[in-house]
């Protein structure tokens, strides 16, 4: 069932028409006790008019902002719909941040109220709202009975919602006084250069993306009796955040997964039509098939690169020969079918986003028979920009122009955006605002250009270069992606602003160095391999490999192996999986300098 959304005024519009005419059917599915249980539309709707009650007992006004932090659940969804039904500002934050991030984001929004799912996130997120005089209380999703020595109010989810249980809360009378201008939520972005800046999103900017996505997807989504998504992308995320009311839109199943260590077994489980993720979850999944493919039968390897190499032919519109088209029919069947089956076998397309997929990486996973539709946006274009369309995917581009929004190339390359679903503006940052929102366009930062069908390619990023001595710029991104690809290696960062040459952090690949260190009679210690002679030696061999790929002043000259993964938890990659550049070189400024 899907909709028109540009008739709709606001996001909570579009849910009380769905929720209405769909009332019976299962909507938001949650794994209890390993198993799944669907709440039905009536009664997503049911709790979202109740908390709607709540948060209105509790003070919370027009334009108020709401924090909420919380791994992907039906209560995320809930609680994100009930505090935009009242006219309130949904302002989401990561599970993965710290307590001086969450302080930070609940002082810069002036939030009011912060919703909290478990205890653990509670014991990160009580000092921050401590030191925010104007946040009075917490609302926990999950209650134990656990006592915090804390001065804020902590609020039982399950008993605000029973509590309130006489009085009623006209969802369709709240929609109507909604306005597609109004800011429905403050997205704070990731980071990467420093504190973030909370994007101010309307629900015209939501609804203009749904209808988009809407457009792209139509031929696959009107052949489809019922559509399963798998959630597992953060709620946090801009994308992931917007999808839900498209989601909404086609009267879509949702379940939510349980994790990244699950996400194969839940795939398995919901059999999704569709998924989203971030490009190093990809780099990851190919980088496991490969290496999984080396433990198999020399037959099954030989059955597997004859279907990449006939998947590539397909791809680069190559013409097959009769025996050929036999091969891949019957390849289709023997392996095709078999990888999809892995994730459930209803696959219809991976969607890619938040940075640039790595184009071998996107060919290979394609090749086998798992579409890879990569698109590209922002957090400040409501988010998405464009997209690969299902019937012709080109995997060097970031696909066409989504519908509903206007793109044009300004002299220096630089990619503007514009339309109903560019930001608000930035909360509270008036001069940022100015700066990034033109006469009404986004200057993006990115460079690119727009080929004759209509196909945006990203070809450098404005913000994102390495300045070398001689003047010269240089895209670190397409060197990393170069390295990230090579088995040996993991992770990669280049560095060499104002230098003579670049250099690289290198983390190696620990099923590499396990191997390695096994066939070399070596211990298998990371901090140890990492100083030995001739692990170096192997890893050079690499870097002279991706050499041969790159211009004089890309090349890398000299590397520094380190035994630590950049990860979220140390503060050197973003929720979003981008590496956090500024937090690297703090941590690595004195070794890197050492190879100058």
């Amino acid at each position: 069932m899907s909709v028109d959304f540009n008739k709709f005024n606001s996001v909570i519009s579009l849910f009380d028409k769905q929720s209405t005419a769909l009332s019976e059917k299962p909507y938001l599915w949650n794994k209890i006790n390993n198993e799944y249980f669907p709440l039905t539309w009536k009664q997503v709707r049911d709790k979202v008019e109740k908390l709607s009650i709540a948060l209105k007992n509790l003070g919370i006004l027009k334009g108020d902002r709401v924090v909420i932090v919380s791994e992907n659940r039906p209560e995320w969804q809930i609680s994100d719909l009930a505090i935009m039904a009242i006219g309130a500002i949904t302002v989401p934050a990561y599970i993965t941040n710290t307590t001086s991030d969450h302080e930070y984001i609940i002082k810069h929004s002036g939030a009011r109220c912060l919703i909290v799912s478990n205890h653990d996130l509670a014991q990160k997120v009580l000092p921050a709202v401590a030191k925010c005089s104007q946040c009075q209380t917490v609302i926990k999703i999950e209650n134990n009975n656990e006592i915090y020595d804390n001065p804020v109010s902590v609020l039982s989810w399950k008993s605000l919602l029973e509590e309130n249980i006489e009085q009623s809360f006209n969802l369709t009378t709240a929609a109507e006084e909604h306005k597609r201008q109004d800011t429905a939520c403050i997205i704070y972005t990731s980071g990467t250069g420093g504190n973030p800046k909370g994007v101010m999103l309307s629900h015209g900017a939501m609804l203009t993306n749904c209808s988009g996505a809407e457009y792209l997807l139509k031929e696959i989504v009107s052949n489809l009796d019922e559509i399963r998504f798998l959630s597992w992308l953060p709620l946090s995320h801009s994308y992931e955040h917007t999808l839900q009311f498209y989601q909404i839109g086609i009267g879509a199943q949702i379940y939510y997964a349980e994790g990244i260590d699950k996400l194969l077994i839940n795939m398995g489980e919901v059999k999704p039509h569709f998924m989203t993720a971030v490009p190093r979850f990809y780099d990851s999944l190919h980088t496991k098939i490969s290496q999984g493919l080396k433990k198999q039968s020399k037959l099954s390897q030989m059955f597997f690169s004859e279907t990449i190499r006939l998947g590539k032919k397909i791809y680069h519109e190559e013409n097959l020969s009769g025996f050929e088209s036999l091969k891949n029919s019957i390849l289709n069947k023997i392996v095709r079918k078999k990888i999809n089956k892995r994730f459930g076998g209803n696959l219809k397309a991976l969607i890619s986003g938040g940075s640039a997929l790595n184009f071998e990486v996107g060919l290979y996973l394609t090749a086998l028979g798992l579409p890879l539709l990569q698109g590209y946006g922002q957090t400040e274009t409501g988010p998405v920009v464009s997209a690969n369309p299902p019937s012709k995917i080109k995997l060097d581009t970031v696909g066409t122009i989504f519908k509903g929004t206007k793109v044009k190339i300004a002299d220096d390359g630089e990619i503007l955006v514009s339309g109903e679903n560019v930001m608000n503006g930035y909360w509270d940052d008036p001069k940022s605002t100015s700066s990034t929102l033109i006469n009404g366009w986004i200057h993006t930062g990115d460079i690119g250009a727009l080929n004759v069908d209509g196909y945006l390619k990203i070809t450098d990023r404005k913000k994102d270069i390495i300045v070398n001595a001689g003047g010269d710029n240089i895209s670190p991104s397409r060197i990393e992606a170069k390295l990230d690809i090579e088995p040996e290696i993991s992770q990669s960062m280049m560095y060499g602003d104002y230098k003579n040459y670049l250099v690289a952090i290198i983390v190696p690949d620990r099923e590499f160095a396990k191997k390695w260190a096994e066939d070399n009679k070596k211990e298998f210690s990371i901090k140890e391999l990492i100083k030995d002679e001739a692990f170096i030696k192997a890893i050079k061999q690499t870097t002279e490999k991706v050499n041969k790929q790159l211009s004089i002043i890309e090349q890398i000259r000299k590397f520094l192996l380190i035994d630590k993964e950049f990860t979220i938890e140390n503060e050197m990659m973003t929720p979003t999986m981008k590496v956090r550049r500024f937090m690297v070189k703090l941590n690595y400024k004195n070794e890197l300098e050492e190879l100058y």
